[in-house]
């Protein structure tokens, strides 16, 4: 009895990770306003993980695609705020989603442990840097392909991360769903299974479909595999609006789709503490 007690608790949780800010600079919305589309909807568990801000090199200062590191301060300090400003009615929580950039790791590891964030998820968009690398989702060829995947499995070894985002990305850009994709979909699945590291059922992108008719992830086919392979799997909003929160459509549909995962779909991650801390 205890054990059907557990797994009814274990379902009831509803959790996403992957939000993102306006710090971005392709997200919308206060950070308050995520927060209560959140509430809105039953969330137990909300974790902010905007793009890491990295600390470029070469000194460039004009990332399209997320906050300076000049910002993380104010970004920690803010969903600080709104995690002890909601206490008791949703657990807020501090992360980011990172890159794989080899020569940032060491630095991703020291702001990890001196800002005591919550988690990092691997959200691999660029071939080294975003400077000048390769955007993943415009992935078209076989080498491309691989390159992603080598890449995404030495972000994934690091240790470092909760789980892999939109493993798929590459399908963003990737002519049709082939025997490269499925050979990269197992070596993509083996390195997370080796590492028990859950994959992202990322639904951004479908949320976005009806006006961009763009359907590329999750993958059926992608995820086909993972499931034959074994993989956890996670949910992930992706949020950069506060309505993709708030709309249930897709959360829905998600949970229905990944009915055949039964255990190996994760509800909640498992991660000390909370983004309820003072200082930063």
């Amino acid at each position: 009895m205890k054990d059907v007690m557990k797994n009814v608790m274990k379902k009831a949780v509803k959790a996403n990770y992957h939000t993102h800010t306006a710090r971005c600079g392709h997200a919308e919305g206060t950070d308050e306003a995520y927060v209560l589309a959140a509430l809105s909807q039953g969330y137990d568990e909300l974790g902010f993980s905007d793009h890491v801000p990295w600390p470029y090199e070469s000194g460039f200062t004009s990332p399209t695609v997320r906050m300076l590191v000049s910002q993380m301060d104010e970004y920690l300090r803010s969903v600080r705020a709104l995690a002890k400003q909601y206490e008791g009615k949703i657990r807020v929580l501090a992360g980011f989603e990172c890159e794989y950039f080899p020569q940032y790791m060491g630095w991703l590891a020291d702001v990890k442990r001196e800002k005591q964030l919550d988690y990092l998820i691997l959200g691999n968009h660029y071939d080294q840097t975003d400077e000048t690398g390769m955007y993943f989702g415009r992935t078209k060829t076989p080498q491309q392909l691989s390159r992603y995947v080598d890449s995404t499995v030495r972000g994934v070894q690091t240790g470092m991360f909760a789980y892999l985002a939109h493993p798929d990305l590459f399908m963003r850009g990737y002519p049709r769903f082939d025997e490269n994709c499925r050979a990269a979909a197992r070596d993509l699945c083996q390195a997370c299974k080796e590492n028990d590291l859950p994959m992202e059922y990322n639904l951004h992108d479908r949320f976005l479909s009806a006006l961009t008719h763009r359907k590329s992830y999750p993958h059926p086919e992608f995820f086909e595999i993972a499931r034959q392979e074994g993989v956890r799997v996670i949910v992930g909003i992706d949020a950069h609006d506060p309505l993709e929160l708030s709309d249930p459509t897709q959360w829905a549909l998600a949970e229905r789709e990944l009915e055949p995962f039964g255990e190996r779909r994760v509800r909640r991650l498992d991660l000390p503490g909370s983004a309820g801390r003072s200082g930063q």
